[in-house]
């Protein structure tokens, strides 16, 4: 794997998460992340707009003007979600209800705009399909994590009504964490959603000082053990 793809790996699900640092989508984030299922489903259909705008943004770059090539974008956009909305309405109908307009909202969701300009219209398709990948990735895991930590807390399960998403015999996917849980309703509402992110960013920001604290240490360390043996 090339150094490329490595850093279009690393940036989509964890240095440059468009949910995490770039803080995008977050409409759409806080307002459908109450269940598993609702989050997965809303990660997915994201990813697969990502993916699709990514492609062919890259597949015709050369051929838009720079003068309308935000209305180009918005429009290719635009195709995909329809596709992607009228799909999910035939095959995934309960689901497509819960969700609602954040379907269609996918097209204003300025992490899928801002990838389209900044990368897949500068780059080859192949590049462009792993980054648009990569992003709606690392977008559709903090989706299901939120919905995981919103759905435990607020009702005591995980994976109710997956059924929703992967049919009838799904039922039993459904776990009780909690028996005889009363629930916690704050989490299933907006407050909870964003102190939920709020949570989840701290926890990376975490992680990213400790980490930049090792490498900060690791070339102090091995300068202080190349002077003691120079001394001896």
């Amino acid at each position: 794997m090339t150094e490329q793809y490595q850093s279009i790996i690393r940036d989509g699900l964890w240095k440059n998460n468009p949910a995490l640092v770039q803080l995008l989508g977050l409409c759409p984030l806080l307002a459908v992340s109450n269940t598993v299922i609702n989050g997965l489903g809303l990660g997915l259909a994201t990813l697969l707009t990502l993916v699709a705008s990514n492609g062919l943004v890259s597949l015709f770059r050369h051929q838009i003007p720079d003068e309308v090539r935000l209305p180009v974008f918005v429009m290719i956009i635009a195709s995909i979600v329809t596709a992607i909305e009228l799909s999910m309405s035939a095959w995934f109908h309960e689901l497509y209800l819960i969700l609602g307009i954040f379907i269609p909202l996918i097209v204003t969701n300025c992490a899928i705009t801002g990838r389209a300009e900044a990368f897949a219209a500068r780059n080859a398709v192949g590049p462009a399909l792993v980054d648009g990948f990569m992003m709606g990735l690392g977008f559709a895991a903090v989706l299901f994590l939120l919905g995981a930590l919103r759905e435990i807390i607020g009702q005591g399960t995980l994976f109710s009504e997956a059924h929703l998403m992967f049919g009838e015999s799904a039922r039993y996917f459904k776990i009780i964490i909690i028996e005889d849980y009363r629930g916690f309703l704050m989490a299933l509402l907006p407050p909870g959603a964003f102190i939920g992110l709020g949570l989840i960013v701290a926890l990376k920001n975490v992680v990213d000082a400790r980490q930049t604290a090792k490498m900060t240490a690791s070339p102090t360390a091995t300068q202080a053990d190349n002077s003691a043996l120079q001394q001896h």
